[in-house]
């Protein structure tokens, strides 16, 4: 990595700590704020939280082409200027109108941030490098979001909605803020390994056209529906129901998440960037669905409260495990699988898969882990083992190289230039 990427890296991972400490302050309180602050009924605060997933649909296939076509820079601070609009709106809103309009553009801006700032990870990165790179963003997402969440707690009171003014204000002046680190970067040009498909014309027809892409969004949605899409909904349902879980232990569980994490993040990113990436994900499946077992021993076990209650932090703790093992893998993967030029557009369409799959998940198993227990976890075990599943079946059409670009020696190709051999480390 040369000095001038190295420095636009730093910036990158400032711009996605501050971000992420921003969503942080507002996040968990939305609903309480719609719902109950504003007066405006818990319907309402329903449609907000459909409003954001929504507004990212509508916006992330245009986004790709934007990055394509303009860089993913332009691009991320049209975005923030967006979101730092709409959450400044949200904290002054007080009728559904506002509210939902405000929380459209905060939607919207949010989801556009995730494929620019990943694009630019990439155009900062070299395949030995992109790896660390991507653990390190996700490490400090998690790592601002708790920071974020644990001092907005402490601000928010729900008997003044001044208090949540200044905590969407707050949010609105990270975004801001995010504005002004982000428009010094001098973006490099990207090492791009061999074996990428040719570049084409960008459109989503010749995405669909990648079967290794293809296969790769399946598999993205399935992890993302599994893991992402029942941790606030149908997994929290099910402890609460199934297994008695309260409140305060529901909220020990996701701290556990977010600890294992932190604590796992780097700790398993040698192990897993000197093996097959399709490998790493079939682990990742496993793991899940010892996740799933021991989840169905809380909720429909004979043991005592305090084990159910610590087997079903250790289920929120698995999955944290394998989010660790998926941040330096998945990422990477849509980047290499991406023809040069094209990388916007390949993490635009990952992040709609995701998006999708996060709007999926809730509706599906929210009533299942309320309500039926047994199907719920043998359900959503199943779905783990399909993971691993389909991960082994991807690692059949990706490259040698794609799957595993650290052994041996690899020729990277400089975005419009000619190819270079680069060792990869032993």
């Amino acid at each position: 990595m040369t000095r001038g990427m190295g420095a636009a890296m730093r910036r990158i991972h400032v711009g996605n700590a501050l971000s992420a400490f921003g969503l942080g302050f507002t996040v968990p309180y939305l609903y309480v704020y719609v719902a109950q602050v504003r007066g405006l009924g818990a319907v309402t605060a329903g449609l907000v939280l459909a409003v954001f997933a929504v507004a990212a649909l509508i916006v992330l296939p245009f986004a790709g082409r934007a990055i394509v076509r303009r860089g993913p820079l332009p691009v991320l601070l049209v975005a923030l200027v967006t979101a730092a609009a709409g959450a400044l709106s949200l904290g002054l809103a007080s009728t559904a109108v506002t509210v939902l309009l405000a929380a459209a553009a905060l939607g919207a801006g949010q989801a556009v941030m995730q494929p620019a700032l990943a694009t630019m990870i990439v155009d900062c990165s070299s395949a030995e490098t992109r790896s660390r790179a991507f653990a390190t963003q996700f490490f400090l997402q998690n790592l601002g979001l708790g920071v974020g969440g644990l001092i907005g707690g402490h601000l928010v009171d729900t008997s003044s909605a001044a208090s949540f003014t200044l905590l969407f204000a707050i949010e609105a002046a990270m975004f801001l803020l995010l504005v002004v680190v982000m428009a010094t970067v001098r973006m490099p040009h990207s090492p791009r390994i061999e074996g990428a498909p040719a570049a084409g014309r960008g459109s989503w027809k010749a995405l669909l056209g990648n079967r290794a892409m293809v296969q790769l969004c399946v598999l993205g949605f399935v992890l993302f529906f599994a893991c992402y899409g029942q941790f606030e909904s149908g997994l929290a349902a099910y402890g609460v129901e199934a297994a008695g879980i309260s409140t305060s232990a529901l909220g020990t569980a996701l701290a556990a998440n977010t600890l294992m994490i932190v604590v796992a993040q780097f700790a398993v990113l040698r192990f897993v960037e000197r093996r097959r990436r399709s490998r790493v994900i079939a682990g990742v499946g496993l793991i899940w669905a010892v996740a799933w077992a021991v989840a169905g021993y809380a909720g429909l076990g004979n043991g005592s409260q305090e084990m159910a209650t610590a087997a079903f932090i250790s289920t929120y703790a698995l999955f944290g495990l394998g989010e660790a093992m998926l941040s330096p893998t998945l990422a990477p993967l849509v980047a290499d699988l991406a023809p040069a030029g094209l990388a916007g557009q390949y993490n635009s369409a990952f992040a709609l898969v995701k998006q999708l799959a996060l709007a999926v998940g809730p509706a599906v198993g929210g009533p299942l882990g309320a309500s039926l227990h047994a199907p719920y976890v043998v359900m959503f075990l199943l779905f783990s083992l399909g993971i691993t599943v389909l991960a082994l079946r991807l690692g059949r059409e990706l490259t040698g190289v794609q799957d595993q670009p650290w052994p041996g020696k690899s020729r990277v190709v400089a975005r419009g230039g000619a190819a270079e051999p680069v060792a990869a480390d032993a």
